[in-house]
């Protein structure tokens, strides 16, 4: 038993086109054992699935959930206008696409009591539900795929600079400013970023595992990581001191290439150097990777070069509004 008090909760879930995964989410949310009471508010914003119906349903079963319209339908503004709706002294991040596991409120709040940290996190799970999903969530739990972070990948416990989703202490994320609703990407970092700067601690907890249902096409997923790279050069730019060098990893292999296509295009075969390389190192990676088919294995390596060229890309020359 701990022997700090109770604090109060509320979760906050944005949510936009959705309806594919919202269910799930909720019912996983509204599962969880503690210690008190806690609330629940979903920002949807404009949807042209059942994402609002879904919605609405569970606020009409459940007197603690409650629905906040999101009409511009960005992340940090959803979630801000579901923190405004809410009072908990702890609030609890979670995505539509996420699923969390039994003890997953319980542990976190444990943990923030324990390390005394503004935030808590754990590991991101991709999990495809099927097909071409399913070799995404391969390729995105590969730790060549979207690279080293630690909530990625099963790590030691501590301080680190993020965490998949979040939950925070209300007093520190209000002192900070709450999300930046100018950051349609890359916003977690972003807060975290000015957590720490302001003398607050990231930590990270391995026993928080949490299942995401990632993109379940290449032309998304594609979309997704261009958007990634773009938001983080913005970011970057406004906070130089937040780079870390497995940022620039993306950006230079797409430089690479492009100066692999001129020298082949001049006739020199060294322009085979830098292609010929990543590909060995894209096939021992999905090597280790369980795969029915060939034909999954390709689709696990354009899923690879989706993820880096589409991040890549959008680091060196994508715009800010998509």
């Amino acid at each position: 038993m701990s022997s700090y008090p109770s604090p109060t909760i509320s979760v906050v879930i944005p949510a936009l086109q959705a309806a594919s995964t919202l269910g799930s989410c909720i019912q996983a949310v509204l599962a969880q054992d503690v210690d008190t009471d806690f609330d629940v508010a979903i920002a949807v914003g404009p949807s042209s699935d059942d994402t609002r119906a879904i919605a609405d349903a569970a606020a009409a079963t459940h007197p603690n959930v409650q629905v906040v319209d999101n009409p511009s339908g960005t992340t940090p503004s959803a979630l801000n206008l579901a923190i405004a709706a809410t009072d908990g002294a702890i609030i609890v991040r979670v995505d539509a696409q996420s699923v969390l596991p039994a003890g997953y409120i319980r542990r976190a709040v444990e943990t923030m009591q324990r390390t005394g940290a503004a935030n808590v996190g754990g590991i991101q799970r991709p999990v495809g539900t099927h097909g071409r999903q399913a070799i995404i969530a391969a390729a995105m739990a590969s730790p060549f795929g979207p690279g080293p972070a630690r909530f990625r990948r099963d790590g030691g416990d501590g301080p680190v600079d993020t965490v998949y989703l979040g939950v925070f202490d209300r007093a520190a994320l209000e002192a900070v400013g709450r999300f930046d609703e100018g950051m349609r990407r890359n916003q977690d970092y972003d807060l975290n970023w000015r957590l720490r700067v302001a003398g607050h601690v990231v930590w990270f907890d391995s026993n928080l595992v949490v299942e995401y249902r990632p993109r379940p096409t290449l032309t998304r997923l594609w979309d997704q990581h261009w958007q990634y790279g773009a938001w983080k050069r913005y970011s970057l730019f406004r906070s130089p001191k937040s780079l870390r060098l497995r940022q620039l990893v993306a950006p230079a292999l797409v430089i690479g290439l492009a100066f692999s296509l001129g020298a082949l295009i001049a006739g020199s075969w060294l322009g085979l150097v830098v292609p010929v390389l990543y590909l060995m190192a894209a096939s021992v990676a999905a090597s280790r990777c369980e795969m029915d088919t060939a034909h999954d294995r390709a689709v696990l390596l354009a899923a690879f070069a989706t993820i880096h060229l589409g991040w890549g890309c959008g680091f060196l020359v994508g715009r800010r509004g998509g």
